[in-house]
């Protein structure tokens, strides 16, 4: 007979072996059918002897409510754990420290996350994470936003930051401050992620572990000793951003990624799952999806318990008491336990007859997994080790750990702000710190800190001088500018189409194949699209530099034989994200921010269908800006009429003004193929050229062909500054009514004249009712084309601030149009408040129409005459806007009404 005992540690050897012969014999029974019939028949038979229990304790995808990774398995830890201890000891009485004296301002602050997370993010520091010293990448952290006094409360005992800093928390105006959450704007040399707009981090931290494995296969960075870590709430895994990418994660084997999930039961309100158990649910989430998972669950006082559990009775308790009741047990006295807990079997009755009540009282209210750093260690070395799958750690904490039974496991404690003297003094005394009375006796509570020379603070700096510098830390390595592309590209654009009719969506992505051809910097596009590539004309970039694949292609493609199939590659460029806007985002992100993550600028475009870019990932946006990325977003299929037939939830007529709300995003609306290469060419110049700026460019692109016409001379700063003058009213081929109105060089006598402002394809519409304007009635209308409103409307404001100081500064659009005669009348595919962004500077009467409501299925024409922007619609807007003023009559615009039919 095999022998029963186990020679490999299990989570089951925490739990009891009522019958080990029992077990000796089943698991020689599947030896055997393994052997003879291989392992997939023995897995067969273990399923269905599974299904056929029905009993939903026995499912495959939960194990029980104990930790993975049994006491008699733990590794060492190799550090000094007492010393870690008093490292910890500051660093939880200098957050709390901080969050109290800013109280007094009324500014906030949050302590029970840190308190019950500090061992989470103390054994990383000391053990695993890597500093960017050397190759510059080290490992890419993730921090829980609500953890950020914790944090810098270690970078003050590191000396990286001062008491005066930690007393500006929250308050940064004076611009010596501390940003509430992880802000890399707001301090760029410490924070590398931004994390406190919940979801967005754990799905950020998927992509940016699969960017790194896409650096490496491309051939742009070696990755191999980036790890990334995502710490993260159990409330927070609520939010669908946060397991949006699981499957991807595990299906592309990233091993260099681990979720450390804080399990402390509480989300801001109360219990995450106040009738349910949150880890055993997060634990089937993850498992099914592919993922290692390792389980911390209980400190090592629980150890006596397990051992007495004779029966499985504990076990078989932990499993069945609901959070809430667990978290009321962690703030009862013992009484209440041993009633209620074990009062629940006959047989946890007797094993409770011989536990003290100290012993009872130290498990169920404070001995957690995450708690302990021997047990935080051996689940991290678990999970750097672990290899083919990346691991969530699920380790159950205590909210409010250390900060006293005010607020730990209390309901409310998200909310608590502050501690009183009584609560400091206990914390001091709990932590053993050398903080005397008459200290604790102050208005303030005061910083704790050893010395600069200390034991604890040389073993900090030497544990992180060990594993490559500081952590948290952004570093912007310097790297040289990318040279310009060649100017061939952009010439393409520049002389225009001929007749040949062309969308500005096809000529942006030519533009894009030619720059990847580039031998200088043709290699750093990284082209993202959501499963639409075919949509944008973007399958010529198929096989010229393939598709994105871990595993490269291990099937042969039905178009195989067509010019341009579908080709996989391991090394490929383009990142082809399926159905998942926030996924390519999330690809966005990690590309647009690898100049300063990896030391390697790499030039991002992301296109997308207008409409599910602003308005369904606007988050992301902002965490884009945040973050202090570079690239190009470009909404394709843009405006609310040019997409024919798809209806009100692709007709986009607001992105525009969300995306004016973004400091960060340069926003444009090119009319033509050569305003696009003009901004993508400064751009270029601007975020990766000699003085790169923290910008990123959002283009608006449409799917309707038009003849793109040549560039005029001397139009490239109206393109980028957002206004220039196309087409001015003219004598040759006008209608004889307004020949008779202009001199011989096209300047007004006595015909009405109006300027029309357009945007992207408005812009043709503008130029017809030019046309319409002038054979009908006699009208001479200027057409501007306006690339940019939001542009404009930002240099205004900066010229009012300048005004303010005593400068003289007009803003650009004012001057543009100065002296322009007549009424201004805007139009774009957008609505009326997007180009209403400048009405304040435009020194004429202003007059805006547009697309505002909802869209709708139709024709283009139908579409537009629906929302009153074709051209006979401009048209009668423009005569009505001279008959405010008296230059025509007011019977015009009924006449004209009629005879477009409106």
């Amino acid at each position: 007979m095999p022998d029963p005992v186990r020679t490999t540690y299990s989570q089951l050897d925490q739990i009891p072996d009522r019958d080990p012969e029992e077990t000796a014999e089943w698991r020689e029974s599947l030896d055997a059918v393994t052997k003879a019939a291989g392992p997939h028949r023995a897995a067969y038979l273990m399923r269905r002897a599974l299904e056929h229990t029905g009993a939903p304790g026995l499912a495959p995808l939960e194990t029980d409510y104990v930790n993975t990774i049994p006491t008699s398995a733990e590794p060492g830890l190799p550090g000094d754990e007492a010393m870690e201890a008093r490292i910890t000891a500051w660093n939880r009485w200098n957050a709390a420290a901080m969050v109290t004296r800013g109280s007094r301002f009324g500014v906030g602050g949050h302590i029970a996350t840190f308190a019950s997370a500090a061992w989470l993010y103390e054994t990383g520091f000391n053990h695993f994470f890597r500093g960017k010293e050397g190759d510059g990448s080290g490992d890419q952290l993730y921090i829980q936003g609500h953890a950020s006094p914790g944090i810098y409360a270690r970078a003050f005992l590191d000396g990286r930051l001062s008491e005066q800093q930690l007393d500006n928390f929250r308050q940064e105006a004076g611009g010596n401050g501390l940003p509430s959450y992880p802000h890399p704007r707001r301090l760029p040399w410490l924070w590398e992620f931004p994390t406190v707009s919940m979801g967005l981090g754990p799905l950020s931290a998927i992509y940016q572990a699969r960017f790194n494995r896409y650096l490496a296969n491309r051939g742009i960075k070696d990755t191999a000793n980036s790890h990334v870590w995502a710490f993260l709430g159990d409330g927070e895994m609520d939010e669908p951003e946060s397991t949006a990418a699981l499957a991807l994660a595990a299906r592309e084997g990233l091993d260099n990624l681990t979720f450390v999930i804080n399990c402390n039961l509480q989300r801001l309100d109360g219990p995450v799952r106040a009738n349910f158990k949150i880890v055993q649910e997060l634990e089937s989430q993850f498992r099914g999806a592919g993922w290692n998972v390792v389980k911390s669950l209980w400190g090592s006082s629980w150890d006596e318990l397990f051992q007495l559990d004779t029966t499985g009775a504990l076990v078989r308790r932990l499993r069945q008491v609901p959070d809430a009741q667990f978290q009321t047990y962690a703030t009862r006295d013992v009484a209440y336990i041993r009633e209620h807990f074990f009062g629940a079997e006959p047989a946890l009755v007797e094993m409770a007859k011989v536990l003290t009540d100290a012993k009872i009282a130290e498990c169920f209210h404070t001995s957690r997994g995450g708690h302990e750093a021997r047990k935080v260690y051996a689940a991290y070395k678990a999970a750097v080790e672990y290899q083919g799958a990346p691991t969530v750690i699920l380790a159950q904490t205590v909210k409010g750990y250390t900060l006293g039974a005010g607020f730990e496991s209390k309901n409310a404690n998200h909310q608590m702000k502050k501690l009183s003297g009584k609560e400091f003094r206990a914390m001091r005394d709990l932590l053993d710190l050398p903080i005397p009375d008459s200290k604790l006796d102050e208005e303030l509570v005061p910083y704790g800190h050893p010395g600069a020379g200390s034991p604890e603070v040389r073993y900090l700096q030497e544990r992180r001088a060990s594993l490559g510098g500081p952590a948290p830390a952004r570093r912007v390595h310097p790297v040289p500018a990318l040279p310009a592309p060649e100017e061939r590209a952009f010439k393409a654009l520049y002389k225009g189409s001929g007749k040949q009719e062309m969308a500005t969506t096809m000529a942006f992505v030519r533009l894009v194949k030619d720059l990847i051809r580039d031998k200088q910097t043709g290699k750093r596009w990284v082209p993202i699209v959501p499963d639409e590539a075919r949509t944008f004309g973007m399958e010529s970039l198929f096989p010229s530099v393939g598709i994105y694949s871990p595993k490269g292609q291990t099937y042969e493609p039905v178009d195989r034989d067509q010019l341009m199939y579908y080709k996989e590659a391991t090394d490929g460029q383009i990142l082809n994200e399926g159905i998942t806007e926030a996924g390519a985002m999330a690809d966005f992100i990690a590309a647009a921010s690898s100049y300063a993550t990896h030391g390697e600028p790499m030039i991002p475009f992301y296109i997308f269908y207008s409409m599910f870019g602003w308005q369904r990932t606007a988050d992301q946006m902002w965490q884009l800006a945040d973050q202090l990325g570079k690239g190009f977003i470009v909404g394709a299929t843009a405006g609310r009429t040019t997409l024919t037939g798809e209806g009100l939830q692709h007709a986009d007529g607001h992105s525009h003004l969300i995306a004016s709300t973004n400091p960060a995003s340069l926003n444009y609306d090119p009319a033509f193929a050569y305003e696009i290469a003009v901004i993508v060419k400064d751009g270029l110049r601007r975020m990766y050229g000699e003085n790169p700026e923290n910008v990123f460019y959002y283009l608006t692109v449409y799917n309707e062909p038009k003849v793109q016409p040549a560039m005029p001379e001397g139009v490239e700063e109206g393109i980028l500054r957002g206004l220039y003058r196309f087409k001015e009213a003219a004598l040759d081929g006008a209608s004889p009514k307004l020949s008779a109105s202009l001199e011989q060089g096209g300047a007004p006598i006595d015909a009405p004249r109006l300027q029309l402002l357009a945007s992207g394809t408005a812009i043709h519409w503008a130029l017809e009712a030019q046309q319409l304007l002038a054979d009908d009635w006699g009208v001479a209308a200027d057409v501007w084309s306006a690339p940019s409103w939001t542009e404009l409307r930002r240099d205004a404001l900066e010229c009012d601030a300048a005004r303010l100081e005593g400068e003289d500064r007009i803003p650009y659009v004012t001057r543009a149009l100065a002296g322009a005669p007549g009424p201004v009348v805007a139009v774009s595919d957008w609505m009326r408040a997007v180009p209403d962004q400048i009405a304040p500077w435009v020194e004429q009467d202003w007059t805006s129409i547009g697309t505002d409501g909802f869209g709708l299925s139709d024709t283009r024409e139908a579409a537009r005459r629906h929302f009153g922007v074709d051209p006979q619609s401009v048209v009668v807007q423009a005569l009505a806007s001279l008959a405010r003023r008296g230059e025509v009559k007011l019977e015009t615009v009924k006449e004209a009404k009629e005879r477009y039919g409106l």
